[in-house]
């Protein structure tokens, strides 16, 4: 890991102060939730994720409805708040954070490698959702190897959802 998600992760954790977070992962394969708890004291404030990389999986696991995937595949806005909405919900956490996108180096659901979709959610005490946020990121290495490309898209991700989080807190 780089010493900038190093820092931004520690950020993170100190920042949620209580509060608690959990995740859904696609494209990072549970890359999140890795570098949250490779920080001490995550414990206090990360509640557990979930890796659903297909997309029976988002449906069952994080409540994304099939509907929404048929007609537009796994990678789009909507599924990514689904998904956030979903960890928050059946994690009992406060905050919900969710990536899904393409790291190539094909397609996918007409969607180019290096499009990603982060999205993050709060919870109110009742368990209303109070606040969302989406970003869609066009993130294009320029390394000619296709696991080092995969690897940078990856980690990139991980380093907007948490920039993403950040702003909740």
């Amino acid at each position: 890991m780089n010493t900038d998600l190093d820092s931004l992760v520690v950020t993170v954790i100190l920042a949620l102060e209580g509060r608690t977070l959990a995740t859904a992962e696609s494209i990072t394969g549970g890359l999140i939730g890795a570098t949250l708890t490779s920080v001490p004291g995550a414990s206090r404030v990360y509640r557990g994720g979930v890796i659903s990389y297909a997309s029976d999986l988002k449906v069952s696991l994080v409540n994304v409805p099939q509907n929404l995937l048929d007609d537009g595949g796994a990678i789009q806005s909507e599924v990514a708040l689904a998904m956030a909405k979903g960890a928050a919900h059946n994690l009992n956490a406060d905050f919900g954070l969710a990536v899904t996108g393409v790291a190539g180096p094909d397609w996918q659901d007409g969607k180019a490698p290096g499009t990603v979709y982060v999205a993050c959610v709060e919870r109110a005490l009742d368990g209303t959702f109070i606040d969302s946020s989406i970003q869609e990121l066009e993130l294009n290495p320029e390394i000619g190897d296709i696991r080092q490309n995969r690897a940078e898209i990856r980690e990139e991700t991980v380093a907007a959802a948490l920039e993403l989080l950040l702003t909740f807190l």
